[in-house]
């Protein structure tokens, strides 16, 4: 599944995190102020951020630019000496691309919550009585487009990075194709063999990706945002109920994700055991339908009511288990709509805050929400990403010499008596 695509899978991966923690702690620590050496210096604190497309172009984004390529560079370089491998191009630098990509849309989500900052307090300038009249036209008509330039970038930006993506995962998919086809002779003894190349290699390359892009994405996010939320805080006076507290915004999106997140998990800890029981009563239903169609005395109508049965008694498991833990994700939800409000009732009656204060908050407040959530809303494919890989260690068994899966030696033993 992975040395078909990766150089020495286990070390790349290790090495790969741990370079990573290295290259963002020396950024933040020492290379994110040293751009001015090279005429790349960041602006004075108390400069206005940059809402337009030309924030992608500034000094201190051309300088973090420089600085990614340089440590993937660095990285790349390294492991190509180390272990060259035959979809190097692809695995190593298609994922970095990848990941350079994510950290562009995390900084346009950044860019955008800057300009509810500005346009919102433009709006409430406008809509001021005391103010009337003070607010041209052509400065909300130009806040309008400053921001639609950010949107037509991201729009280009996401629909090359889809178009790439896809293309990578099918390369991932032709690397295991090829790894699996000069083995076949070793493999098609298993129970789908075919169907195990043919379908599952896409859809765990497919489902790895999407998982895998999704954490780095929910890291960055937080990365970016606690930062806003922590400067955000310091307009808010009190919070209700407890009060004054440092950083406090911080704290209580980071506390309240933490409880969905822990809630939520509570709630739903049957559904990856059911799920996982589904794919067996699955797999045992469509084993016996494929045993059918060699052999007339299987698969006959009771066999297949009792296998079948046992199908719909778990897919009514399963239901009736979603059932109760929808009615506490969709209270939670609701709740978190409301959140923001209610936390910043009393800086809102204290005329502590601009309205695009309130809209910045209450942005940041959801994509902190959102990456801390980030196991929770991924369980779906995390459950179907783990049926894929146990299925694809078949073939990892067999070319290694391990024992095989109990499914997959039932099948086996089925087979020989046959």
């Amino acid at each position: 599944m992975f040395v078909s695509f990766f150089p020495a899978p286990r070390l790349f991966f290790w090495s790969a995190a741990a370079w990573s923690l290295v290259a963002v702690l020396f950024w933040f620590f020492v290379a994110k102020n040293a751009g001015g050496i090279i005429g790349l210096e960041n602006p004075p604190p108390d400069t206005a951020p940059i809402v337009g497309v030309t924030r992608f172009f500034s000094k201190p984004f051309l300088w973090f630019f420089l600085y990614f390529g340089a440590t993937v560079g660095l990285f790349a370089a390294a492991w190509r000496i180390i272990a060259p491998h035959p979809w190097f191009n692809w695995s190593v630098l298609g994922s970095a691309l990848i990941i350079f990509v994510l950290y562009f849309m995390v900084e346009v989500s950044v860019t955008i919550n800057d300009w509810y900052g500005t346009y919102f307090d433009l709006i409430q300038k406008a809509l001021d009585p005391s103010s009337k009249g003070t607010v041209p036209a052509a400065d909300l008509y130009k806040g309008l487009a400053d921001i639609t330039g950010v949107l037509l970038t991201y729009i280009t930006v996401a629909v090359l990075n889809a178009y790439f993506t896809s293309h990578y995962v099918f390369r991932w998919r032709t690397a295991m194709n090829d790894y699996y086809g000069e083995r076949w002779a070793q493999l098609r003894g298993i129970e789908g063999a075919a169907q195990r190349v043919q379908e599952d290699t896409m859809r765990f390359a497919r489902t790895f990706e999407d998982l895998g892009t999704s954490l780095v994405s929910a890291v960055m996010t937080l990365i970016a945002f606690l930062p806003i939320l922590a400067g955000l805080s310091n307009r808010i006076p009190e919070l209700p109920i407890i009060g004054h507290i440092p950083y406090s915004l911080v704290v209580v999106s980071l506390v309240w994700a933490l409880f969905g997140t822990a809630l939520l998990a509570i709630v739903g800890i049957r559904l990856p055991g059911l799920e996982f029981q589904n794919q067996r009563v699955e797999a045992a239903y469509r084993k016996e339908l494929v045993y059918g169609e060699d052999d007339p005395n299987r698969a006959t109508p009771r066999t297949l009511r009792e296998l079948f049965t046992g199908v719909r008694r778990n897919y009514f498991r399963l239901y009736f288990n979603y059932l109760y833990f929808n009615v506490v994700r969709y209270g939670y939800l609701q709740a978190d709509l409301l959140l923001p409000f209610f936390v910043l009732v009393p800086a809102i009656a204290a005329g502590a805050i601009t309205f695009g204060v309130f809209q910045q908050v209450r942005a940041s407040f959801g994509e902190v929400r959102d990456s801390m959530q980030y196991l929770v809303k991924s369980w779906p494919s995390i459950v179907e990403f783990m049926s894929i890989y146990k299925r694809l260690r078949a073939f990892e068994a067999t070319l290694r010499g391990e024992p095989l899966p109990s499914l997959d030696q039932d099948y086996l033993d089925n087979k020989s008596i046959a």
